[in-house]
């Protein structure tokens, strides 16, 4: 009987091929060549360059990244104007302007008091029919500013309304004729003489009748000013004569932005 099969003995394969088995040092030569090789391969994978970004997605992750940052720009923007908007209307609301509820006669000879205002931006302004320049140039101000507020189909109507501080001549004919020069929706609201003093102290409006002429003809001299009450017939804002039309019409979006109602609180 053989001895044992030394492993660097002959060995017979299938097929009856006689095979000589790799002898020690050729095959730890064999061993130690596929190790480099195959650390090389990692190598050069691990250190090789990356394929180069595309310019579409470059751009893509730089707007992403400015849209982001504008985004986050007009967010702050728009909560420090809110801010600003809400500590001015509280302010005002201090001064407890318009409290109180007022009853008149409209230019069509209707009854009207502030619940009928509500439920609408209103733009107020006092004057009087006989005014040769200051009023006219406001109410065309104020219907103006409504004019561009009605180009922006997602802005609710702004009622524009003309009070009277001269209610012996501006009767409900002549607040009529008057209003129509205007603006189409502009509403004017006339009373006594004791309803009216009464209407102008609510909104602490001066006013005071000069001397009349031979014809009877006299100057009313009173406050130059704008109101702005909100749906709820509060008063927000108020625009001197310095105000343009554009101004007001932008202050006005932006109480619109911030505006929540007392009622739903």
């Amino acid at each position: 009987m053989g001895s044992a099969l030394s492993p660097y003995s002959p060995t017979l394969f299938p097929c009856g091929v006689l095979r000589r088995s790799p002898s020690p040092t050729i095959w730890l030569m064999h061993h130690k060549s596929v190790s480099m090789s195959l650390r090389l391969q990692a190598s050069q994978k691990i250190g090789s360059p990356r394929p180069p970004v595309s310019l579409r997605t470059r751009l893509a992750a730089t707007g992403a990244i400015v849209g982001g940052a504008l985004g986050i720009w007009f967010y702050l923007q728009w909560e420090k104007e809110k801010h600003k908007n809400l500590k001015r209307i509280h302010q005002l609301q201090t001064l407890a302007v318009g409290q109180g509820d007022f009853r008149l006669i409209n230019h069509m000879g209707q009854p009207c008091c502030k619940k009928d205002l509500r439920g609408s931006w209103v733009l107020m302004y006092f004057g009087f029919t006989h005014c040769p320049d200051i009023c006219p140039d406001e109410l065309e101000k104020m219907s103006s500013a409504v004019a561009l507020l009605d180009k922006d189909p997602t802005i609710p109507p702004v009622l524009p309304v003309f009070v009277t501080v001269d209610p012996e001549r501006d009767n409900v004919p002549a607040l009529a004729k008057y209003v129509g020069e205007f603006h189409p929706r502009l509403l004017g609201l006339t009373g006594t003489p004791e309803q009216m003093k009464e209407m102008a102290k609510a909104y602490r409006v001066y006013y005071s009748a000069g001397p009349a002429d031979d014809d009877n003809d006299y100057i009313v001299d009173h406050t130059i000013i704008i109101y702005l009450l909100n749906p709820d017939g509060l008063f927000t804002d108020y625009y001197s004569r310095g105000k343009t039309d554009q101004e007001i019409a932008d202050s006005l979006k932006r109480h619109m932005q911030t505006y929540t109602s007392v009622f739903s609180q």
